[in-house]
């Protein structure tokens, strides 16, 4: 993956509350965002257009751009109708996918971008990379990190339980990412940045250790703050390693190899602990069972509707979809016939867990 963009290391505003999107019209006619109120407007059909509804007077002569697809021809698309134009700043509203449309766009003219999250299902919302759909591959973009980052509790609240949820999965798999990314400085030297493990790892052990769920502000509250923290170790790396490793992975060889298996975060979790497991760190993998049990999330490639042998083939995949990357997956280099072994002991595992 090539490095992320660094320009901007810190969004100049972050609001996590009930009630944020409406005061978005103040947080446009800061000086900072919007000197002169030209600002373009991407949402999703969705959420995202309703949301642009109930906010539209506040956005005075915006113009509204509507996107869908998630794929870089549509992202380029849209880059050049912002080009057509002088715009102060991007506004996306909705989910992941419109957001990385939108951070992409903005990013090809330099043009300063907010992120308005109407669902918490991973940690794009306030990141330096734009996961985008390319000749039928997902593929991760360098982005410039928003400038701003608001998120509605209401709006969140309204959304799909499951997709809120897998939030939770995405940002427990930074433990599994540092795990990876200490083991490539142990046996490749490859250097850790310390700020960004410890923004990576501060909001994954808050959210293993709180005792709410998707029905407590509080809860809600540190799971958008885990997914914000989150994109501030990449921006801060210039890499998504904090929080991509082996669990990333396999997260993007079902997508090729399965795809509309499951969500970002949902697969990211599972590969988390899959990985947890290959690595033999029992108390990390107890405790990461049992979150993910916890929120209702699933634990292993059956509870998708993955064979063994689907599942033996993503691992075995995994490799290709990061090949700068080193993993547990590629310390163990296991065989097939491993693989299939492997994975019979971690059902049995995760069952007993």
């Amino acid at each position: 993956m090539p490095l992320l963009a660094r320009t901007i290391l810190t969004p100049l505003h972050v609001d996590v509350r009930r009630g944020a999107v409406a005061d978005l019209g103040r947080i446009l006619a800061d000086g900072r965002i919007s000197a002169g109120g030209d600002v373009a407007v991407v949402v999703g059909h969705g959420v995202g257009a309703r949301v642009a509804d109930l906010i539209r007077p506040s956005l005075g002569a915006a113009d509204i751009f509507t996107v869908s697809g998630g794929t870089l021809d549509t992202a380029n698309e849209l880059a050049a109708k912002l080009r057509a134009r002088s715009y102060d700043a991007v506004v996306g509203i909705g989910g992941g996918t419109t957001l990385d449309t939108a951070k992409y766009a903005a990013t090809r003219y330099g043009i300063p971008m907010v992120s308005v999250a109407t669902s918490l299902a991973n940690d794009g919302i306030g990141s330096p990379v734009a996961s985008l759909v390319n000749d039928g591959m997902k593929g991760s973009y360098g982005v410039h990190i928003p400038i701003a980052v608001i998120v509605d509790l209401d709006f969140v609240e309204a959304g799909p339980s499951r997709y809120n949820r897998g939030g939770i999965g995405d940002v427990l798999s930074n433990l599994s990412a540092l795990a990876d990314w200490e083991l490539a400085r142990d046996v490749r030297g490859e250097p850790v940045d310390g700020l960004a493990a410890s923004l990576a790892r501060m909001g994954a052990e808050a959210l293993l250790r709180h005792p709410g769920d998707m029905t407590d502000d509080g809860f809600v509250t540190v799971l958008a703050e885990g997914l914000i923290a989150s994109g501030l170790a990449m921006a801060v790396s210039g890499s998504s390693r904090p929080c991509s490793g082996g669990c990333h992975e396999i997260m993007h060889a079902v997508d090729v190899l399965n795809p509309g298996t499951g969500s970002h975060g949902e697969l990211a979790g599972m590969g988390a602990l899959f990985c947890t497991f290959l690595r033999g760190d029992e108390l990390r993998f107890r405790q990461m069972s049992a979150c993910l049990a916890r929120h209702a999330l699933h634990r292993t490639h059956r509870d998708f509707g993955l064979s063994d042998e689907q599942f033996a083939d993503v691992v075995g995949f995994a490799p290709r979809t990061r090949p700068d990357r080193y993993t547990i997956i590629e310390h163990l280099d296991l065989g097939p016939k491993e693989i299939r072994m492997r994975l019979a002991d971690y059902v049995d595992a995760v069952q007993r867990s």
